[in-house]
Protein backbone atom coordinates (compact mmCIF):
# COMPACT_ATOMS: atom_id res chain seq x y z
CA UNK A 1 0.00 0.00 0.00
CA UNK A 2 1.16 3.52 -0.41
CA UNK A 3 1.37 6.76 1.51
CA UNK A 4 -1.40 9.05 -0.23
CA UNK A 5 0.02 12.05 1.56
CA UNK A 6 3.68 11.36 0.26
CA UNK A 7 3.06 10.20 -2.89
CA UNK A 8 0.91 13.88 -3.35
CA UNK A 9 3.93 15.68 -2.06
CA UNK A 10 5.92 14.07 -5.09
CA UNK A 11 3.00 14.67 -7.47
CA UNK A 12 2.35 10.68 -7.66
CA UNK A 13 -0.71 9.12 -7.66
CA UNK A 14 -1.32 5.50 -8.17
CA UNK A 15 -4.73 5.25 -9.54
CA UNK A 16 -5.30 1.91 -9.23
CA UNK A 17 -5.25 1.70 -5.43
CA UNK A 18 -7.64 4.47 -5.14
CA UNK A 19 -11.43 3.78 -4.38
CA UNK A 20 -14.13 6.15 -6.49
CA UNK A 21 -12.21 7.39 -9.26
CA UNK A 22 -14.17 8.65 -12.62
CA UNK A 23 -12.45 9.02 -15.68
CA UNK A 24 -14.36 12.12 -17.98
CA UNK A 25 -12.96 13.26 -21.24
CA UNK A 26 -9.95 11.76 -20.62
CA UNK A 27 -9.11 13.45 -16.88
CA UNK A 28 -9.26 11.62 -13.79
CA UNK A 29 -11.02 13.07 -11.16
CA UNK A 30 -10.13 11.80 -7.72
CA UNK A 31 -12.89 11.41 -5.39
CA UNK A 32 -11.47 11.74 -2.08
CA UNK A 33 -12.85 12.14 1.32
CA UNK A 34 -13.58 16.00 2.73
CA UNK A 35 -10.35 16.37 4.49
CA UNK A 36 -7.91 14.27 2.85
CA UNK A 37 -6.10 16.60 0.90
CA UNK A 38 -6.43 18.98 3.85
CA UNK A 39 -4.64 16.19 6.08
CA UNK A 40 -1.49 16.22 4.19
CA UNK A 41 0.10 19.27 5.40
CA UNK A 42 2.28 19.82 2.22
CA UNK A 43 -0.08 18.80 -0.72
CA UNK A 44 0.85 19.63 -3.84
CA UNK A 45 -0.13 23.51 -5.36
CA UNK A 46 -1.69 21.53 -8.45
CA UNK A 47 -4.28 20.09 -6.26
CA UNK A 48 -7.69 21.10 -4.26
CA UNK A 49 -11.05 20.50 -3.04
CA UNK A 50 -14.22 22.76 -4.28
CA UNK A 51 -17.01 21.67 -2.00
CA UNK A 52 -20.75 23.33 -1.60
CA UNK A 53 -24.13 24.44 -3.47
CA UNK A 54 -25.48 21.81 -5.34
CA UNK A 55 -26.77 23.54 -7.92
CA UNK A 56 -23.32 25.43 -8.65
CA UNK A 57 -21.96 21.51 -8.49
CA UNK A 58 -22.60 20.25 -11.91
CA UNK A 59 -21.15 23.18 -13.43
CA UNK A 60 -18.30 23.42 -11.79
CA UNK A 61 -17.77 19.99 -12.46
CA UNK A 62 -17.58 20.67 -16.41
CA UNK A 63 -15.51 23.47 -15.62
CA UNK A 64 -13.04 20.98 -13.92
CA UNK A 65 -13.02 18.31 -16.42
CA UNK A 66 -11.84 21.36 -18.77
CA UNK A 67 -9.16 22.57 -17.07
CA UNK A 68 -7.81 19.33 -16.22
CA UNK A 69 -7.63 18.86 -19.52
CA UNK A 70 -5.71 22.17 -20.25
CA UNK A 71 -3.51 21.15 -17.04
CA UNK A 72 -3.17 17.59 -16.62
CA UNK A 73 -1.38 17.71 -13.43
CA UNK A 74 -4.10 19.59 -11.80
CA UNK A 75 -6.17 17.94 -9.54
CA UNK A 76 -9.98 19.16 -8.88
CA UNK A 77 -12.05 17.22 -6.01
CA UNK A 78 -15.74 18.28 -6.81
CA UNK A 79 -17.98 17.61 -3.58
CA UNK A 80 -21.68 18.53 -2.95
CA UNK A 81 -23.06 19.18 0.68
CA UNK A 82 -25.20 22.35 -0.07
CA UNK A 83 -24.06 26.12 0.54
CA UNK A 84 -23.62 26.10 4.06
CA UNK A 85 -21.49 23.40 4.56
CA UNK A 86 -19.19 24.62 1.65
CA UNK A 87 -18.61 28.10 3.16
CA UNK A 88 -18.11 26.47 6.80
CA UNK A 89 -15.68 23.85 4.67
CA UNK A 90 -13.92 27.05 3.09
CA UNK A 91 -13.91 28.34 6.59
CA UNK A 92 -12.23 25.85 8.12
CA UNK A 93 -9.58 25.00 5.50
CA UNK A 94 -11.40 21.84 4.59
CA UNK A 95 -11.99 22.97 1.01
CA UNK A 96 -9.84 25.44 -1.42
CA UNK A 97 -13.26 26.38 -2.70
CA UNK A 98 -16.24 26.70 -1.38
CA UNK A 99 -19.63 26.69 -3.83
CA UNK A 100 -22.66 28.48 -2.95
CA UNK A 101 -25.74 29.55 -4.52
CA UNK A 102 -27.19 32.03 -2.04
CA UNK A 103 -25.31 35.42 -0.56
CA UNK A 104 -22.93 35.37 2.25
CA UNK A 105 -24.46 36.33 5.47
CA UNK A 106 -23.26 38.40 7.79
CA UNK A 107 -21.03 36.10 9.93
CA UNK A 108 -19.60 35.33 6.52
CA UNK A 109 -18.88 38.25 4.98
CA UNK A 110 -15.03 38.51 5.65
CA UNK A 111 -14.69 35.44 3.35
CA UNK A 112 -13.40 36.20 -0.52
CA UNK A 113 -16.03 35.79 -2.76
CA UNK A 114 -16.34 36.17 -6.76
CA UNK A 115 -20.15 35.57 -8.61
CA UNK A 116 -19.15 32.93 -11.35
CA UNK A 117 -22.67 33.38 -12.98
CA UNK A 118 -26.35 34.15 -12.70
CA UNK A 119 -29.19 31.52 -12.46
CA UNK A 120 -32.50 31.46 -12.28
CA UNK A 121 -34.95 29.19 -10.22
CA UNK A 122 -37.68 27.19 -11.78
CA UNK A 123 -40.98 26.16 -10.43
CA UNK A 124 -41.42 22.75 -11.87
CA UNK A 125 -44.14 19.85 -12.66
CA UNK A 126 -45.30 17.24 -13.99
CA UNK A 127 -45.43 17.38 -17.57
CA UNK A 128 -48.91 15.71 -17.43
CA UNK A 129 -49.78 18.77 -14.72
CA UNK A 130 -52.07 21.12 -17.05
CA UNK A 131 -51.01 23.91 -14.95
CA UNK A 132 -48.66 26.17 -16.77
CA UNK A 133 -48.72 29.47 -14.93
CA UNK A 134 -48.99 30.12 -11.35
CA UNK A 135 -48.80 33.73 -9.18
CA UNK A 136 -46.44 34.66 -6.49
CA UNK A 137 -49.65 34.53 -4.31
CA UNK A 138 -50.47 31.09 -5.09
CA UNK A 139 -47.36 29.52 -5.12
CA UNK A 140 -46.44 31.13 -1.45
CA UNK A 141 -49.93 29.56 -0.26
CA UNK A 142 -49.13 26.12 -2.14
CA UNK A 143 -45.53 26.27 0.25
CA UNK A 144 -47.18 27.51 3.57
CA UNK A 145 -50.40 24.55 3.06
CA UNK A 146 -52.45 27.45 2.48
CA UNK A 147 -53.67 25.71 -0.97
CA UNK A 148 -53.59 21.87 -0.99
CA UNK A 149 -55.61 21.01 -3.99
CA UNK A 150 -54.71 21.31 -7.06
CA UNK A 151 -58.08 22.34 -8.28
CA UNK A 152 -57.69 25.35 -5.91
CA UNK A 153 -55.33 27.24 -8.50
CA UNK A 154 -57.65 25.76 -11.52
CA UNK A 155 -56.09 22.21 -12.02
CA UNK A 156 -57.90 18.69 -11.59
CA UNK A 157 -58.79 17.82 -8.31
CA UNK A 158 -56.06 15.99 -6.55
CA UNK A 159 -53.93 16.78 -3.39
CA UNK A 160 -50.69 18.64 -3.86
CA UNK A 161 -47.78 17.08 -2.93
CA UNK A 162 -44.50 19.43 -1.86
CA UNK A 163 -40.71 19.13 -2.59
CA UNK A 164 -38.67 21.17 -1.23
CA UNK A 165 -34.77 21.25 -0.71
CA UNK A 166 -33.41 21.24 2.94
CA UNK A 167 -32.39 23.31 5.55
CA UNK A 168 -29.15 25.08 4.59
CA UNK A 169 -29.77 24.78 0.98
CA UNK A 170 -28.92 27.88 -1.08
CA UNK A 171 -31.60 27.10 -3.64
CA UNK A 172 -34.32 26.93 -0.93
CA UNK A 173 -32.92 30.28 0.67
CA UNK A 174 -33.02 31.92 -2.31
CA UNK A 175 -36.68 30.50 -2.80
CA UNK A 176 -37.68 31.30 0.72
CA UNK A 177 -35.86 35.29 0.14
CA UNK A 178 -37.25 36.04 -2.96
CA UNK A 179 -40.95 34.35 -2.80
CA UNK A 180 -42.11 33.27 0.49
CA UNK A 181 -41.73 36.62 2.25
CA UNK A 182 -42.70 36.24 5.87
CA UNK A 183 -44.36 32.69 5.49
CA UNK A 184 -42.91 29.64 5.95
CA UNK A 185 -42.32 26.31 3.98
CA UNK A 186 -45.05 23.80 5.76
CA UNK A 187 -42.84 21.13 7.31
CA UNK A 188 -45.59 18.67 5.66
CA UNK A 189 -43.33 19.29 2.57
CA UNK A 190 -40.87 16.38 1.54
CA UNK A 191 -37.62 17.42 1.96
CA UNK A 192 -34.62 16.76 -0.61
CA UNK A 193 -31.02 17.42 -0.73
CA UNK A 194 -30.25 18.30 -4.13
CA UNK A 195 -32.04 19.37 -6.82
CA UNK A 196 -31.75 16.43 -9.02
CA UNK A 197 -33.92 14.75 -7.00
CA UNK A 198 -36.31 16.84 -6.38
CA UNK A 199 -36.56 16.69 -10.10
CA UNK A 200 -36.61 13.17 -9.87
CA UNK A 201 -39.49 12.92 -7.43
CA UNK A 202 -41.41 15.48 -9.26
CA UNK A 203 -41.03 13.45 -12.84
CA UNK A 204 -42.25 10.59 -11.05
CA UNK A 205 -45.52 12.32 -9.81
CA UNK A 206 -48.39 13.86 -11.49
CA UNK A 207 -49.52 15.99 -8.05
CA UNK A 208 -46.27 17.24 -7.32
CA UNK A 209 -44.44 20.45 -7.16
CA UNK A 210 -40.84 21.41 -6.72
CA UNK A 211 -38.16 24.33 -7.71
CA UNK A 212 -34.69 23.78 -8.84
CA UNK A 213 -32.07 25.50 -10.89
CA UNK A 214 -33.60 26.85 -14.08
CA UNK A 215 -30.28 25.43 -15.81
CA UNK A 216 -31.08 21.77 -14.58
CA UNK A 217 -34.73 21.88 -16.06
CA UNK A 218 -35.32 18.92 -18.33
CA UNK A 219 -37.55 17.24 -20.67
CA UNK A 220 -38.85 15.24 -17.32
CA UNK A 221 -40.37 18.20 -15.76
CA UNK A 222 -42.50 21.19 -16.84
CA UNK A 223 -41.39 24.86 -15.66
CA UNK A 224 -44.12 26.64 -14.86
CA UNK A 225 -44.65 30.69 -15.51
CA UNK A 226 -44.69 32.77 -13.02
CA UNK A 227 -47.28 35.84 -12.91
CA UNK A 228 -47.73 35.02 -16.52
CA UNK A 229 -43.82 35.31 -17.49
CA UNK A 230 -41.89 32.50 -18.90
CA UNK A 231 -38.50 30.77 -17.03
CA UNK A 232 -36.38 31.69 -19.99
CA UNK A 233 -32.80 33.04 -19.60
CA UNK A 234 -33.76 36.41 -21.33
CA UNK A 235 -35.85 37.41 -19.08
CA UNK A 236 -33.74 37.26 -16.31
CA UNK A 237 -31.61 39.28 -18.15
CA UNK A 238 -34.30 42.07 -18.69
CA UNK A 239 -35.11 41.34 -14.77
CA UNK A 240 -38.98 40.40 -15.82
CA UNK A 241 -38.79 37.12 -14.41
CA UNK A 242 -38.07 38.07 -10.68
CA UNK A 243 -36.82 34.17 -9.49
CA UNK A 244 -32.67 34.55 -10.06
CA UNK A 245 -29.83 34.34 -7.57
CA UNK A 246 -25.87 34.52 -7.88
CA UNK A 247 -23.76 31.60 -8.22
CA UNK A 248 -20.52 32.53 -6.11
CA UNK A 249 -17.24 30.84 -5.49
CA UNK A 250 -15.72 31.76 -2.17
CA UNK A 251 -12.46 31.35 -0.61
CA UNK A 252 -10.98 32.11 3.20
CA UNK A 253 -8.69 34.84 1.94
CA UNK A 254 -7.63 36.25 -1.54
CA UNK A 255 -7.24 33.33 -3.61
CA UNK A 256 -3.44 32.20 -5.05
CA UNK A 257 -2.03 29.60 -6.70
CA UNK A 258 -4.50 27.11 -7.90
CA UNK A 259 -7.43 28.48 -6.33
CA UNK A 260 -7.04 31.57 -8.25
CA UNK A 261 -5.67 29.82 -11.59
CA UNK A 262 -9.31 27.56 -11.37
CA UNK A 263 -11.52 30.95 -10.46
CA UNK A 264 -9.63 33.40 -13.12
CA UNK A 265 -10.27 30.32 -15.39
CA UNK A 266 -13.97 30.07 -14.60
CA UNK A 267 -14.06 34.02 -15.46
CA UNK A 268 -12.33 33.68 -18.74
CA UNK A 269 -14.25 34.11 -21.97
CA UNK A 270 -13.77 30.04 -22.43
CA UNK A 271 -14.76 29.43 -19.03
CA UNK A 272 -18.33 32.20 -19.10
CA UNK A 273 -18.61 30.19 -22.88
CA UNK A 274 -19.00 26.60 -21.15
CA UNK A 275 -21.40 28.04 -18.48
CA UNK A 276 -23.56 29.54 -20.98
CA UNK A 277 -23.76 26.86 -22.89
CA UNK A 278 -24.91 25.10 -19.69
CA UNK A 279 -27.87 27.46 -20.00
CA UNK A 280 -26.30 30.07 -17.07
CA UNK A 281 -26.01 33.56 -17.52
CA UNK A 282 -22.07 35.36 -17.69
CA UNK A 283 -21.14 36.95 -14.66
CA UNK A 284 -20.75 40.62 -14.74
CA UNK A 285 -16.86 40.11 -13.38
CA UNK A 286 -16.53 37.32 -16.58
CA UNK A 287 -18.21 40.15 -18.82
CA UNK A 288 -15.55 42.80 -17.82
CA UNK A 289 -12.33 40.66 -18.28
Amino acid sequence: MFDFCEDMKKGIVTCKLLKGIKVAGGAVILTLSMGLLSACSQAPESATIIAGSTSVQPYAEILAERYMALDPEAIIDIQGGGSSAGITATQTHSAGIGMSSRSLEDGEKDLWSVEIAKDGLAIIVNPANPIKNLTSDQIRDIYAASITDWSQVGGTKSKINIIAREEGSGTRSAFTELLMGKKEITPKAIVQDSNGAVRQLVADDPNAIGFISLGLVSDEVKALQLDGVEATRDNIMNNSYKLSRQFLFVTSGEPTGIQKSFIDFTLSPEGQKLLSKEGLIPSAEGEAK
